[in-house]
């Protein structure tokens, strides 16, 4: 029954988004915002058909935090394909951080141009990368919307508790703003890689803001140490 749901729901997640994707096509040569819309729209899609296929609720906590500070940064915890989309419909169209090879991808990765996604190329020094805070800084310091990082680095399993990337730590202290940490269980339902989508709620929880000043080590504990205990309550 469950591997027939997960079908229904998979088929209906990639129509969803090709059908978008094409739409969107006009708005490649539009500003921004009329692309960003088109991410929220798919953000409130994909809870919809979580819902209506899967019984799958997204409930989303801590709202109230993200008003708590004018402006902020947001560093989540990275599970699955889910949160990539689906935080796009609390926040305020963020400006994501990704792998360069996302932006070589046809469609997709010209929308993310389009909507000035930050990209990084891991595992090497190169030119652009010696820059990259500063990069960062700049578009934030430029634009009235919040920065979006997964900190692992890389999607996770729900229970794997690996150490956050260093970066993070580098990007709180550049922007010398406050961090809003956000714990999900999102790999529980939708794990990375996997076709069958399991039983069950998807929590997000945007945590207390973390005010910047911090040292680097003593942010990144705190970081790590906020989400991860968040993330046992959902065992």
């Amino acid at each position: 029954m469950q591997f027939i749901k997960s079908l229904v729901f998979n088929i209906f997640l990639y129509i969803g988004l090709i059908i978008v994707f094409i739409l969107a096509l006009p708005t490649l040569i539009l500003p921004a915002k009329f692309t960003l819309y088109c991410g929220k729209f798919l953000a409130y899609y994909i809870i919809l058909i979580l819902r209506l296929i899967l019984n799958t609720r997204v409930i989303f906590h801590g709202i109230e935090n993200l008003k708590k500070v004018k402006r902020f940064f947001i560093a989540s915890a990275h599970q699955s394909m889910f949160e990539t989309f689906v935080l796009q419909a609390p926040l305020d169209f963020p400006i994501f951080i990704l792998k360069k090879e996302l932006l070589r991808i046809p469609l997709f990765g010209w929308y993310l141009k389009k909507i000035g996604s930050i990209e990084i190329t891991r595992g090497i020094t190169t030119k652009e990368n010696l820059n990259f805070f500063d990069k960062i800084k700049n578009t934030i310091q430029k634009q009235n919307r919040p920065l979006l990082i997964f900190p692992q680095g890389t999607r996770v399993k729900f229970d794997d508790r690996s150490p956050f990337k260093k970066g993070v730590s580098r990007i709180y202290t550049s922007l010398e703003m406050p961090c809003i940490p956000v714990a999900l269980n999102s790999g529980k339902i939708w794990p990375k890689n996997s076709f069958i989508k399991y039983p069950g709620d998807i929590h997000i929880s945007f945590l207390e803001p973390i005010a910047p000043g911090l040292e680097k080590k003593v942010f990144l504990k705190v970081l790590e140490e906020k989400i991860y205990s968040e993330t046992e309550k959902y065992s």
